[in-house]
């Protein structure tokens, strides 16, 4: 009868499992919604941001057979870089801090191989512990903003960055975080902020508007852009990353409710034949005694 009592106890505590499992999955699934529209809106004007970028860029090459700007020059030997990552504040999500830590990983081992000295910002609770644990050193980290994407915030952790970059401290800065493509389907993405890749900047044969510029602006002009470019790049980053997070958690937690309820499937069976059992011992116990009364 103990036996009995362990398999229904373990019963009991599958269902309470499975019942924060499928209450997290509808948090998700609310949290997604709200997060997949933010998301799509911003990208329609980091969209619009880069067409921009892209074709004042177009203009000045073609005035000046090249850009000669400092967001620009690409660097083939560089000998300091910064990597930034984004992760969760929060597990129960799958894979999904497992991937950008992984790719950051392989960034990190490709530069140390190299011979580049490799500065490490984080974002996110679960990447920064990660690297904490493993004892590897970080210059700029913060919590509760992947959580909570902020413009401000943004543009606040990233320009620091940027100011290195421009004083020559570095020479190139990369983004790494895992964006969301749709519901089940999340993409890891690593995106050279500085220099501007200029492979990622199409260069098209017809201009897009009347925009006109005169030689003394190239260079605000630019500058003030790219900038803007760098921090919405950073801001969207968070952005995607947390509708990715949702979209990983949902589905994480759509497969913890459904491996809960084939455990209590299981169980039950196992609670039902061990009942069987403990009623047919107690049968023949009853007619054994009977049959030694005669």
């Amino acid at each position: 009868m103990a036996n009995l009592k362990d398999i229904k106890r373990k019963i009991s505590s599958v269902k309470g499992t499975q019942k924060t499992t499928r209450a997290m999955k509808l948090v998700s699934s609310s949290k997604l919604k709200k997060a997949e529209e933010v998301a799509k809106r911003s990208k329609i004007y980091a969209t619009k941001l880069t067409e921009l970028l892209s074709e004042i860029a177009q203009k000045m090459n073609q005035s000046d057979g090249d850009i000669d700007n400092i967001f620009f020059k690409e660097n083939k030997n560089p000998s300091k870089v910064d990597i930034v990552f984004v992760s969760a504040d929060k597990g129960l999500c799958g894979g999904f801090n497992y991937q950008t830590i992984k790719r950051t990983n392989k960034l990190l081992k490709e530069f140390d191989e190299a011979g580049v000295e490799v500065r490490l910002s984080g974002i996110g609770k679960k990447g920064i512990a990660f690297y904490k644990y493993n004892k590897r050193d970080m210059i700029n980290e913060i919590n509760d903003l992947s959580s909570s994407p902020s413009y401000e915030r943004a543009s606040e952790f990233i320009s620091v960055l940027v100011e290195d970059y421009l004083q020559g401290k570095t020479d190139k800065i990369v983004l790494v975080y895992n964006g969301y493509v749709n519901m089940i389907t999340q993409e890891i993405v690593e995106q050279q902020l500085l220099p501007v890749d200029m492979s990622k900047i199409e260069l098209n044969s017809v201009s897009m508007s009347e925009l006109e510029i005169e030689p003394d602006d190239d260079d605000t002009l630019m500058n003030a852009l790219v900038k803007k470019y760098i921090e919405y790049s950073m801001y969207y980053g968070l952005l995607t990353s947390l509708a990715g997070e949702h979209s990983a958690r949902m589905q994480a937690m759509d497969a913890a409710t459904k491996n809960a309820g084939e455990m209590v499937q299981k169980l039950t069976v196992k609670y039902n034949k061990a009942r069987q059992e403990a009623i047919t011992t107690e049968l023949i116990e009853i007619i054994s005694g009977m049959e030694s009364l005669k």
